[in-house]
């Protein structure tokens, strides 16, 4: 670990914003390049990767194939899959499975010593490797994190928040960062030429979320504001079986346990997925969440019941749900558990190609704060993880044959010499907007009140962390807002079916984010106008 003050303000490292699953993977990949590795909160600490309870989707059993993989990824989708995409990451999962295996990743075995594989909603078959059954996040991160501590060509920064992406021409330039600690410290700024943005997703934007509170959506919004083009951002899945003690985030009851035989019901003990989808429990997330919420919005409360599925081997088969439920007073050998649907992965993101490379050159993105085409209008279960090596060991193998220039100077000025604190209540009015006008139902009128509220906010704050925040809520809220169809996990009740013409994937930008927010201030009715690329 290195520490802030030590930090070169000009480096010709190859520096990755984001101490996640696709951030370490990558830095791993590159060695013996040297990495400069920057992380908001300590290593380990603070990624959503690190609390995925499900595991990695990867078709290692026998009788199952990537072709089956990619086919449930597609079918899930809503028709904005990339289907070369799909099967490309199918096909890659097995040597990344064994590149996590010899980085010290204990992934479950069977009796005879092969990979046990368990089931997810949507899957057609038995392919998600599990580490003790809900710990394949915590797991992987841990062994990810010593790995990069003893790899001697990865030097670590801890306690930095990337507030800024610098370019010029078109390319980028260096990152501006700040102390993650203190938004009135005066920033840092690092003149660099090769930039990966692994910073996670976009979930703590929400009221109810399962994600960590780094999850805000700031990789984003840095690099939306530098003119990349971002893709689907209106697609952000809402995990249907968030618990509901109290907390924030939202401990998290994974979809294996309903792969093992969990129920869903209401207050009356009633098990409403049936009558729903031909699949009940383990239909697509989208189906799922809309079916809780529905439960919830009636009166009628929705909870997971894994009584008699699982009953007294809860514990030994799901410890994190077991502890996140008992230290709430919830014994769920014996007791329903109660559930909300919460944000939880963001389809969107920044548009990268089959190399992970941004519309800005010298950036590249992974992980949840990218958008390859692999996920389309809704995930498939345990893709995400699977997802992040796969693109994170072809950002590497592309580094490794680019010829990157070395930095020519740093910026005349800072692009924020002020940060300031984000004010609370602001903040907090932005994550209930997010939950009310642009969650798991929406429709015309929240989401122009929400894209209106964004814009004004991106506009006129003088915190930068809050600024980004809005950033990110206003490209997801103006996205929404112009696709009038429902379509995977973007559900609008005033357009409840989807249209044929509107199935391709969304390709915007800021500048046409603004547009939106500017007409909608001009005029409070719906405009037929479609300032987004097509």
């Amino acid at each position: 670990m290195t520490n802030i003050h030590d930090l070169t303000r000009t480096t010709d490292d190859v520096v990755i914003v984001g101490g996640g699953l696709a951030g370490l993977f990558c830095a791993l990949k590159l060695a013996p390049r040297p990495v400069m590795l920057i992380s908001a909160a300590p290593l380990g600490q603070g990624a959503s990767s690190a609390w995925a309870q499900g595991g990695i989707a990867a078709a290692v059993a026998e009788g199952d194939s990537a072709e089956a993989h990619a086919a449930d990824t597609v079918a899930v989708g809503g028709g904005l899959v990339d289907e070369a995409v799909a099967l490309g990451i199918a096909r890659e999962a097995t040597p990344r499975i064994h590149d996590l295996l010899a980085y010290g990743v204990p992934f479950d075995r069977d009796f005879e010593g092969k990979l046990a594989v368990g089931r997810e909603a949507a899957h057609s078959t038995r392919r998600i490797v599990h580490v003790r059954g809900d710990r394949a996040g915590a797991a992987i991160i841990a062994a990810l994190s010593d790995a990069v501590r003893r790899t001697p060509s990865i030097r670590v920064i801890e306690g930095l928040a990337a507030e800024a992406l610098l370019t010029e021409d078109g390319a980028v330039t260096g990152l501006q960062l700040r102390d993650a600690a203190n938004a009135a410290s005066r920033p840092t700024v690092l003149a660099a030429r090769a930039v990966v943005l692994a910073t996670g997703g976009i979930g703590h934007l929400y009221g109810v979320t399962t994600n960590p509170v780094e999850a805000g959506g700031s990789g984003l919004a840095i690099a939306a504001r530098a003119g990349a083009v971002i893709a689907d951002p209106e697609f952000v899945q809402f995990h249907p079986t968030a618990i509901m003690v109290g907390r924030d985030p939202a401990p998290l009851a994974t979809e294996a346990l309903r792969g093992e035989g969990a129920t869903l019901i209401n207050g009356s003990g009633e098990r409403f997925m049936l009558a729903r989808h031909p699949l009940a429990e383990l239909a697509p997330r989208d189906i799922v969440a809309r079916g809780v919420f529905a439960e919830i919005v009636a009166g009628r409360g929705a909870f997971l019941d894994a009584r008699e599925a699982l009953g007294a081997s809860f514990a030994e088969k799901f410890p994190t749900v077991h502890a996140s439920c008992i230290a709430a007073g919830i014994d769920p050998a014996t007791q329903a558990i109660p559930i909300a649907p919460a944000a939880h992965y963001h389809m969107g993101g920044i548009a990268v190609d089959a190399r992970g490379r941004s519309s800005i050159d010298g950036l590249w993105a992974g992980g949840e704060v990218s958008s390859t085409g692999a996920h389309g209008a809704n995930r498939l279960a345990s893709n995400s993880l699977l997802e992040a090596v796969v693109y994170a060991a072809r950002i590497a193998d592309d580094i490794a044959g680019c010829a990157i220039p070395s930095p020519a100077r740093l910026p005349d000025a800072l692009v924020t010499p002020r940060g300031g604190t984000a004010d609370v209540a602001a903040v907090k009015r932005l994550r209930a907007m997010m939950s009310s006008r642009v969650g798991v139902i929406r429709n015309s009128d929240g989401l122009a009140e929400a894209v209106r509220h964004f814009g004004a906010l991106e506009r006129e704050t003088t915190s930068v962390a809050l600024r980004n925040m809005a950033t990110t809520a206003l490209l997801v809220a103006a996205a929404a807002w112009i696709r009038r169809e429902s379509r995977g996990a973007h559900f609008r009740s005033d357009h409840p079916a989807d249209v044929a013409s509107r199935g391709h994937r969304t390709m915007t930008t800021l500048a046409a984010a603004r547009e939106v927010a500017e007409g909608l201030a001009e005029h409070p009715l719906p405009r037929t106008a479609q300032p987004m690329i097509a």
